[in-house]
């Protein structure tokens, strides 16, 4: 099959709301596998199936990191600079992050659980998946899917450095590295065996502490994925893209995932599924640039992605703490019957697209609105004379660019950004 033609050529469509819909699927993926996880084992202990939903998580967070790598890739442009590069992102994570982290203190301390230096301080600065332990990453009644954000600072500080080795790459050796790191992702849980199997894992199994968190937690480890996306968006802004249908990539992630529910111990944690998803995402951006429709791209969607990131980082605060707890702070899983965690299932789920909704309309969009660039240059943008300083000139009308920009949320700038969900 000849290679697709670049996306940025003449009269291509550059905006990508396939991805954008795409990830709301997998924030509702991590939710569905922490709630279903929770509330069914406390309905159905005997039976296994909340395991199937508990490893469904991993490849939400998979496709999150790749679609870092693949849309900061996208986005990228020449005339922008580290440090206005390095604001936009810690303007997109931390104002969301802090909210939520200041909630959950609240929330610990209403309840009774105890707030410690190990369960709390390193959070504050994203810093939790550096630290091996347990107590730091999953620690009782704290909000542990921040764990991600460790990866994705660690990513957004890397990009500038990593964007220019890989650009050096010669275009018929893009395949060959996006394979040498899906080999790579794979070869980490034998590097995991290396590892101390002491402790073993607060909520069972039989792989150590050291070895999950190697795999499943360790930033480093996960920067192999968000690399692999970095070349995956290559591979498709450099026409070298094999044509694979969104269908067929999609049922390639979910042969993964089920080969995935079958390995034991540590290598059910690993990224299986890194190159699917990373094939995922490069035809849904094929098919957007080529305007064509694939079910992820509607206006409904669009919006649901654009309050994943509040989703990801606030569902957790109500499994523990809403009315309807999967988890009692003290005293561990509660009990129910099948049909009472259906319900529960529903009710935590609404509550949850409504705080989403909350997060995103009145702290992280606003952030972003304000602070993600000088204050000078969101000024000169929008034609406002900056404090203290002359009028700006007229600003011409824009010229048709050449680069593909995703469709996203509102900002005080001509160039939009994608919300990247940690």
């Amino acid at each position: 099959m000849p290679a697709a033609a670049p996306p940025d050529a003449p009269g291509v469509r550059s905006t990508l709301p396939s991805l954008t819909g795409l990830r709301f699927v997998a924030a509702f993926i991590v939710l569905i596998s922490h709630t279903g996880y929770l509330f069914f084992m406390g309905a159905r202990p005997e039976d296994n199936y909340a395991d199937y939903l508990f490893v469904v998580g991993s490849l939400g967070l998979t496709f999150f990191f790749v679609l870092s790598g693949f849309i900061l890739t996208w986005v990228a442009r020449e005339d922008d600079t580290r440090r206005l590069f390095w604001r936009r992102r810690l303007v997109k994570i931390f104002p969301n992050h802090l909210v939520t982290l200041a909630a959950t203190v609240v929330l610990m301390i209403i309840s009774g659980v105890a707030v410690t230096v190990e369960n709390t301080l390193p959070s504050v600065f994203l810093l939790q998946s550096f630290f091996p332990m347990q107590e730091v990453i999953q620690g009782h009644g704290i909000n542990s899917p921040a764990w991600s954000l460790t990866c994705e600072l660690l990513f957004y500080l890397c990009f500038p450095l990593l964007l220019p080795l890989i650009r050096r790459i010669r275009d018929n050796r893009l395949w060959l590295w996006a394979g040498g790191f899906t080999l790579a992702v794979l070869a980490m849980p034998f590097v995991a065996q290396l590892l101390p199997d002491q402790p073993v894992m607060w909520w069972g199994g039989d792989m150590s502490w050291w070895q999950y968190w190697f795999v499943y937690h360790f930033p480093v480890t996960r920067m192999l994925e968000f690399v692999l996306g970095i070349l995956m968006a290559q591979i498709v802004l450099r026409g070298r893209w094999i044509g694979l249908p969104l269908g067929w990539a999609a049922l390639l992630a979910v042969a993964a995932y089920g080969v995935t529910t079958q390995l034991p111990d540590v290598f059910a944690w690993m990224s299986l599924s890194a190159l699917p998803l990373a094939l995922v995402i490069a035809a849904a951006a094929t098919a957007d640039v080529r305007g064509r429709r694939t079910g992820f791209g509607g206006r409904r969607m669009v919006w649901l992605g654009e309050i994943s990131f509040a989703l990801y980082i606030v569902h957790y605060l109500v499994l523990y703490y809403g009315p309807v707890r999967a988890v009692d702070p003290m005293h561990g899983m509660e009990t129910w019957s099948f049909v009472e965690a259906v319900g529960d299932v529903a009710l935590t789920i609404g509550i949850s697209l409504v705080l989403a909704w909350l997060l995103y309309t009145f702290v992280e969009r606003p952030a972003m609105r304000r602070w993600s660039r000088p204050a000078a240059d969101t000024a000169v943008r929008s034609g406002q004379r900056p404090p203290g300083g002359p009028a700006p000139a007229p600003v011409p009308a824009a010229a048709p660019t050449p680069a593909p920009v995703p469709a996203q949320e509102p900002e005080p700038v001509q160039r939009k950004e994608p919300t990247l969900l940690q």
